[in-house]
């Protein structure tokens, strides 16, 4: 082993390992496992927490460094754990002399191992970064689709949502180093980028001009013409701008696959949520978007069981999978976050959550059955993610019939499914 990366959460964070693996090479780095962390859920945390002792018991001698969005929102809890050696905030994961540092830190710690808990961390203040890093990424380690950081942080601050404090301020990376970076990814073999942000529709509120996310994927696709298919990660439905919407409605590589953090399906519960779209405007805005591209398919995040939700809530959010049109679900049951809002608000029954989070991932799957339904008899791109496995330009999983080489797109028939992936002849 000499640097191991194991990652947990979003697109970003996977974006950003690739450049820390680069980074703790580059610093001379040996027998280490870094863990990048997710902070979005309890459970996300526990699981990281897991995953660090079972490292250490698999590794027992490497060097075990923790990073990313729970490591950030409480580093003291991470560098308490015995199996611990280097904790780094989200700030300085990306910068080069912070893994300098860090290899000369577990230098002296090796030297000396009676150091503070303290002494483990190196962690600053995410509130006052100011610009986003603009990473060099050459390839994605075991990927066939790339991931291409353009903006970091969260200016808004929804109820439940503990990531503004592990992220900071909403930042944007320039244009034209995205452009570099795409460009970069496809003269190295990638036919598919996907542009992730933590709160991606919000791009370019702290750049000259304040260029939207709808120019951003307009110059993308005009200055990478040999760039095959551009995806997006989850956007904020809101705030999409009209360029965006062109580009969908204009654009054939764009693909036409929206994830939407629309959280719940009840106004009075989205106020609470202090969410800024309320449950017409998420309905309209799919409505609108698969007027201009008839074959764009919605994915979408929602909430179960959120402090107040009342039965009749529950079921606006139930109704919405059909409303919006929903294919692809990512449900959540609530996790009370300490140091949200929403942590203090009135719960819900613990088994009630557990309960309506099931009906709505029920309701989920029942929608993407249809789905894949609708799609056997089509022939449809796919970009080949692994020998036995693909994906459709509407983002459907699909197990191939034969091998094909990891990051060729092929026309394939569609011949059926099992209710989660197509299968192709």
């Amino acid at each position: 082993m000499t640097v191991a990366v194991h990652t947990f959460g979003c697109r970003l964070n996977t974006s950003e390992s690739e450049v820390m693996r680069a980074h703790a090479r580059a610093a001379g780095l040996d027998n280490a496992v870094v863990v990048n962390t997710c902070a979005v859920t309890a459970e996300a945390v526990r699981q990281a927490r897991q995953a660090i002792r079972k490292e250490k018991r698999e590794h027992p001698t490497a060097r075990l460094i923790v990073t990313g969005c729970a490591a950030q929102v409480a580093p003291q809890d991470f560098a308490a754990m015995p199996e611990v050696d280097r904790v780094l905030g989200n700030g300085e994961k990306l910068d080069g002399r912070a893994w300098a540092a860090t290899r000369q830190a577990l230098a002296a710690a090796a030297r000396d191992p009676t150091g503070s808990p303290q002494a483990k961390s190196a962690v600053g203040d995410i509130m006052a970064a100011r610009e986003a890093p603009a990473a060099a990424i050459e390839a994605m380690h075991g990927r066939t689709r790339a991931f291409v950081q353009v903006q970091t942080g969260c200016d808004h601050r929804c109820t439940f949502c503990i990531i503004p404090f592990g992220r900071g301020q909403s930042r944007s990376v320039p244009i034209e180093q995205v452009v570099e970076q795409v460009s970069r990814l496809v003269d190295n073999g990638y036919r598919e980028v996907v542009l992730t942000g933590v709160d991606l529709t919000s791009y370019g509120t702290n750049l000259a001009e304040a260029p939207r996310l709808g120019r951003l994927v307009k110059r993308v696709l005009a200055g990478v013409p040999n760039l095959q298919r551009l995806r997006l990660s989850s956007i904020d439905s809101i705030e999409a701008d009209p360029d965006l919407i062109d580009a969908f409605a204009d654009e054939p590589r764009l693909m036409p696959h929206l994830h939407l953090s629309l959280q719940a399906g009840d106004d009075l519960i989205l106020k609470r949520m202090k969410r800024r779209h309320s449950r017409g405007d998420a309905i309209a805005f799919c409505t609108i978007l698969r007027r201009r591209r008839p074959d764009i398919v919605f994915g979408a995040d929602l909430i179960a069981g959120f402090p107040t939700e009342t039965a009749a809530m529950h079921a606006g959010s139930l109704a919405l999978i059909e409303d919006c049109g929903l294919t692809f679900l990512h449900v959540f049951p609530f996790s009370p976050r300490p140091g949200t809002p929403a942590a203090r608000m009135p719960a819900v029954a613990r088994e009630v959550v557990k309960a309506r989070a099931r009906a709505l991932r029920e309701k989920g799957e029942a929608a993407l059955r249809a789905h894949l339904d609708g799609e056997i008899g089509r022939r449809r791109l796919v970009l080949v993610e692994n020998q036995t496995m693909g994906r459709t330009e509407q983002f459907a999983e699909v197990r191939l019939a034969a091998p094909l080489a990891p990051g060729a797109i092929a026309e394939l028939a569609l011949i059926g499914h099992d209710g989660k992936r197509l299968s192709a002849a």
